[in-house]
């Protein structure tokens, strides 16, 4: 199986890391780094990672997976992801976003009519983009699957391994990971936070 993960500047390594971890490691996998160019790419935090194919070389693969971006807004302006999007999506068996990426896949007409789900902050401009907006952590809709915010990234991608290849592989999957959070605090969506964090959240958040 084929999975192609999209890199793009600016985007948030989370969002490609934490599914890439659960599902490169499954044995039937051949995890491909897809991009512009052969370029390096530079994440929104600095880090690295250098793409072994471009979008022109690969333009089909079992499952797609784009990651989101604090600068969502550059990505749909520069268009290549969402080029890449409208021909390889057809053919692929499952495409799937995590974040803001599927802002992504709603400029690529992908999310038209269909339920999604994105970062909280960014739900507003997801609708404005023609997708049902939810606020699930994570939505299945026929082949595509959408994650919210960053770490839903991780439960997007077990919840692929459970369609793909059975519950028990998946909960093999997430015991191997210890995947069982219990964050130190109780601030991880608008609906459990402090208003003034979710208030300051939403102006860091704000495009500029």
């Amino acid at each position: 199986m084929d999975i192609a993960f999209a890199l793009y500047p600016g985007m948030t390594a989370l969002d490609l890391v934490g599914p890439y971890d659960v599902l490169a490691n499954q044995p039937e996998v051949t995890a491909h780094f897809v991009a512009a160019s052969p370029d390096p790419v530079r994440c929104d935090a600095g880090l690295v990672l250098v793409p072994t194919a471009t979008f022109d070389e690969l333009t089909t693969a079992d499952v797609l997976v784009v990651p989101g971006s604090g600068r969502w807004a550059e990505a749909l302006e520069d268009g290549a992801v969402t080029a890449w999007l409208r021909r390889a999506h057809p053919t692929a068996t499952w495409t799937t976003s995590v974040c803001t990426g599927s802002t992504l896949l709603a400029r690529a007409g992908i999310l038209t009519g269909r339920p999604a789900t994105t970062h909280w902050a960014v739900r507003d401009e997801l609708a404005a983009l023609g997708a049902l907006v939810r606020t699930d952590r994570v939505v299945v809709d026929g082949s595509v699957i959408t994650a919210a915010g960053v770490s839903a990234g991780i439960d997007m991608a077990l919840t692929l391994v459970g369609l793909v290849w059975g519950d028990r592989r998946a909960e093999f999957t997430q015991l191997v990971l210890e995947y069982d959070p219990r964050p130190p605090y109780r601030a991880g969506s608008p609906e459990t936070a402090p208003a003034e964090v979710v208030a300051f959240a939403r102006d860091v958040l704000r495009p500029r």
